[in-house]
């Protein structure tokens, strides 16, 4: 059974329309997952179609309808980047009445072998899970661990696309979950591990660098800390493999923009080291990353700011090796040739613009 600390409570903004739409929406989505659950052969395409459908902006005409004003919408999506979607409202609909999310979770269940079922879930269920009252260790364990398993997803998805969509999922999860410990105690410790393993993974990608001090001070104890040390370690290790991860190059543009935070970590040597490798296998053309030439140079900048230390011996070494590579020489000098003359450019017309004028 749903059961909810705040079962009962209505939004003051949600009007009787918006609670009707809200109500004829949940029956939709109910009659798709029932339609999954008869049909094998379409389960599949059903799910993601689900999925689609709920991650969906949610367009003026529907805004109008649940919402009401626009002085209200401000409010929803205030600290927002993303979209307003489908499923941030159906999300505060299942934690405000619970019992009208009681057969959708149900039909889940049974669905939950299948690729998107866990997508579904957490979209819909991730602020519900952190309110409900659930006695049984095992339906939590599994209903958190398909949560960190559908926001890994979605997570993807969003890095894939070079898209915010699910930033209030995130937002959530870091602001109302991973640093507030009693709703983080709510879920196993594994699970607890697991939620801040992604979050350290996805925290640049949804511009939530400022939480970064308080998010690090509320991360849970792991049994191998003794060997890959505290948690800023812990973080720069996930951090160092999702760089590594990372084939969109404006997606990698902006991690490279923002990981300049790091400065001033207490690292152990070995994971500044395996930081250290990671941003330099960014600074070379060719395999095995094939970095594009804006990448390299966001790369070489993160290094010479992190790691200002043996600055020009990199760089020395990193030009005697790419004169082995005689093919890259000709896009060499002509982008050499071009930063040449445009800083000779800006150079003059900065002169022009600072003599002062003469009667």
């Amino acid at each position: 059974m749903l059961c909810s600390v705040g079962m009962g409570r209505t939004p003051k903004a949600l009007t009787e329309r918006g609670s009707a739409y809200l109500t004829a929406l949940t029956q939709e989505i109910q009659k798709k997952l029932q339609r999954a659950v008869d049909l094998p052969s379409q389960r599949r395409t059903l799910l993601q179609e689900l999925f689609a459908d709920i991650a969906l902006e949610v367009d003026e005409r529907a805004r109008e309808i649940i919402i009401g004003d626009e002085d209200v919408i401000s409010v929803a999506t205030e600290g927002n980047e993303g979209p307003l979607c489908f499923y941030d409202v159906l999300a505060d609909h299942f934690l405000w009445v619970p019992a009208n999310g009681e057969p959708i979770l149900d039909l889940i269940v049974q669905l939950w072998s299948q690729t998107f079922a866990s997508h579904i879930f957490t979209l819909l269920f991730y602020k519900w899970l952190f309110d409900a009252l659930l006695d049984n260790s095992e339906v939590l364990l599994r209903y958190s661990s398909a949560l960190v398993q559908g926001a890994t997803n979605v997570f993807w998805i969003d890095i894939q696309t070079n898209a915010r969509r699910f930033h209030s999922l995130f937002r959530y999860l870091l602001l109302q979950v991973a640093l507030v410990p009693e709703r983080l105690k709510k879920i196993p410790l594994q699970a607890q591990r697991d939620l801040f393993l992604l979050l350290s993974r996805s925290i640049f990608l949804y511009n939530l660098v400022d939480m970064l001090e308080s998010f690090l001070k509320q991360f849970p104890k792991f049994p191998n800390a003794f060997l890959v040390g505290g948690p800023a370690d812990i973080f720069v290790i996930e951090l160092a493999d999702q760089l590594q991860k990372l084939k969109v190059e404006p997606v990698l543009l902006h991690y490279l923009s923002h990981i300049k935070v790091l400065q001033g970590m207490e690292l152990r040597m070995s994971t500044s080291t395996r930081l250290k490798t990671c941003l330099y296998s960014f600074t070379s053309p060719g395999g095995p990353m094939y970095p594009t030439r804006a990448v390299r140079h966001a790369a070489w900048d993160a290094l010479d700011f992190l790691f200002p230390v043996g600055r020009y011996p990199r760089h020395l070494i990193s030009l005697f090796f790419r004169l082995l590579y005689p093919w890259y020489w000709p896009s060499s000098c002509w982008n050499f040739v071009v930063s040449l003359i445009q800083a000779v450019f800006y150079s003059v017309l900065r002169l022009i613009l600072r003599k002062p004028n003469r009667p």
